[in-house]
């Protein structure tokens, strides 16, 4: 299989890129769910840290982020299957464009809400990231807000991009998921 994207198919790295983030990102729409649900009272040791890990691996997704984000535009992108109608591309590309807005967003949502609670970010226990801002627990608040419903809005991506492409693939019959399998 080769490296690079050709016209028909995605490349390894591509695939490699596609496949470790998106199940990276569901474990960590999963672990989101999961620690949220859990009890605030007391000091819940088990709480903390999930949240610990949960930043950390937030932070590598936003490493592997910025890996895939110059890998795309470095790369063409194979051709659409011929008989997708022009609301189905368009639809497509909005999606992928709103993946790569939640791949950026979530992760500084995160890291400003961090910053904004005066709780150090780690990546992967090798060094701690700077806050970007102030403490201030009406931001940390807010953040909080907006990092929940753009975690909701991944997982409403997730649903309608696996749903398209199983439709793809067991209705229409055609090559969309088998170009992003190795």
């Amino acid at each position: 299989m080769p490296i690079e994207n050709s016209e028909d198919h995605y490349g390894v790295v591509a695939i490699l890129l596609h496949w470790s983030m998106a199940l990276l990102l569901v474990g960590l729409a999963g672990l989101g769910l999961y620690m949220v649900s859990l009890p605030d009272v007391g000091f819940n040791t088990r709480k903390i840290t999930l949240i610990l890990y949960h930043k950390q691996f937030g932070v590598l997704a936003f490493v592997l982020f910025a890996l895939r984000l110059c890998w795309r535009v470095t790369q063409v992108l194979p051709k659409p299957v011929g008989h997708l109608p022009d609301w189905q591309m368009i639809a497509a590309r909005f999606v992928h464009l709103c993946f790569y807005g939640l791949m950026f967003a979530l992760p500084m949502t995160g890291w400003l809400m961090s910053s904004a609670a005066a709780i150090p970010v780690s990546f992967l226990g090798l060094f701690t990231l700077p806050d970007f801002i102030h403490r201030s627990d009406h931001l940390f608040s807010l953040l909080i807000g907006v990092h929940k419903w753009l975690g909701y809005a991944l997982i409403l991506l997730f649903a309608i991009h696996m749903g398209a492409a199983l439709r793809h693939h067991f209705v229409f019959r055609d090559d969309t998921l088998r170009r992003m399998l190795p």
